[in-house]
């Protein structure tokens, strides 16, 4: 007799899932169905805007359960249901979540029900973003979400493509699968073996780096530090002391982690020696190899068709490292982000910094690399390899410092 497969971690979990106002909407049916093949119960709420886009009846018939849309329900609201249903969940969702509805959620605002229920849980928040990429790049709406991951949101998206006026770029919604995968990887218990690296320090970079041009603009890419996080996250859970280096990215903190925010190349190569001796250095970061020679003191003017930056070199800190012999390293770990010839890029770095391993992966491409909050890569070392095929960067942590783990006993 077969086994029978292991239950998703969302199996039994109670969702909240919160509809916002905006086209992507009729995605969050097929959120709602593949939460509850994972196991979720599920209970829907809609601002007035959202059920301009998709009807409260859809939603009551996917997730068995009546969809709520206002405050003013007098039959809801006589045992003040919206508390009720704030303390019942084990999880918020909201997909999509608008421009203004991040707004309202980063100001405390309590002027409907989707934002009031969201005031009143003490739930963990997801928030999954759709909008126009201009509105999603606004610097009120990325102040915006950058005040609600301080406060420990999750965020999830947007992802870059297509969007329904015609136009592309950042603020498509992302896909009801990649969701379902990252609260899978928020719910699941910890690891019986997590104490793997117990007793062990780990020193993680994450993210890009800005190399200022002017007091206006900079040099950088698009490392979103999604994958140096679930990294520092899961060494935490592993028993490590971590102290996670992170270049400007709008990330909520891992549990268990002391983090280190730093903007220019320079400046994490100072926090990441300042935090040695360690026993483990995992550079996810995507650190910029060239900065201004000497940024200009004003903002650059619009002079003539051209213009020609005079750049240096970086200090090249996983070589650096890679080099140490003084502070006590067991293993350094490195990442390559390639366009084309990836393993031959990836073998090629592994060689000429001495590098205990080396983790690439193609960028560039759709579902992958950059941005994305899934991924998939390989892990070289003098010896060896290993493919880690397409998964959500959460669970591809979890498998690389499972990884890194067995190469410490090798």
């Amino acid at each position: 007799m077969s086994a029978s497969p292991p239950a998703s971690p969302l199996h039994g979990q109670r969702i909240l899932l919160c509809v916002g106002g905006g086209i992507a909407a009729y995605k969050s049916l097929e959120l709602v169905r593949r939460l509850r093949e994972a196991g979720a119960q599920v209970q829907v709420a809609m601002t007035a805007g959202a059920q301009q886009f998709v009807t409260p009846l859809s939603f009551q018939a996917l997730s068995g359960q009546p969809t709520r849309t206002t405050l003013w329900d007098d039959g809801a609201e006589q045992a003040m249901g919206h508390l009720e249903l704030a303390r019942w969940a084990d999880r918020v969702v909201v997909a999509p979540a608008t421009a203004d509805l991040l707004a309202r959620l980063a100001h405390g605002m309590a002027d409907d029900l989707v934002a009031t229920l969201c005031l009143a849980t003490e739930a963990p928040l997801t928030l999954c973003p759709a909008m126009n990429h201009r509105m999603w790049r606004h610097p009120a709406t990325q102040a915006n979400v950058a005040v609600l991951a301080q406060r420990g949101a999750q965020v999830l998206g947007p992802e870059d493509g297509p969007l329904a006026e015609g136009e592309s770029g950042p603020g498509r919604l992302t896909e009801p699968a990649a969701i379902v995968a990252a609260l899978a990887g928020a719910a699941a218990p910890a690891d019986p073996g997590d104490g793997a690296l117990a007793g062990l320090k780990v020193v993680v970079s994450a993210g890009p780096t800005y190399e200022d041009l002017d007091p206006v603009r900079y040099l950088g890419n698009r490392s979103s530090g999604k994958m140096g996080f679930a990294v520092a996250a899961s060494a935490a859970r592993r028993g490590a002391e971590v102290v996670l280096v992170a270049g400007p990215v709008s990330l909520p903190t891992p549990p268990g982690v002391r983090r280190v925010d730093v903007r220019s190349a320079a400046q994490m190569r100072e926090a990441v020696f300042a935090a040695f001796p360690a026993d483990l250095y995992i550079g996810a970061a995507a650190v910029a190899d060239y900065t201004p020679r000497e940024p200009a003191a004003n903002k650059i003017k619009k002079s003539s068709e051209s213009l020609a930056l005079d750049l240096v070199r970086t200090p090249d800190i996983l070589a650096e490292v890679a080099a140490q012999t003084t502070h006590g390293l067991k293993l350094v770990v490195g990442f390559a982000a390639e366009t084309e010839k990836v393993a031959e890029y990836a073998r090629g770095k592994l060689a000429a910094k001495r590098l205990d391993m080396i983790v690439a992966n193609r960028v560039g491409i759709a579902d992958g690399g950059f941005e994305s909050d899934t991924n998939a890569m390989t892990a070289y070392w003098k010896d060896g390899e290993r493919a880690f095929p397409s998964a959500p960067k959460t669970r591809l942590a979890d498998a690389l410092v499972d990884l890194i783990a067995e190469r410490l006993q090798a």
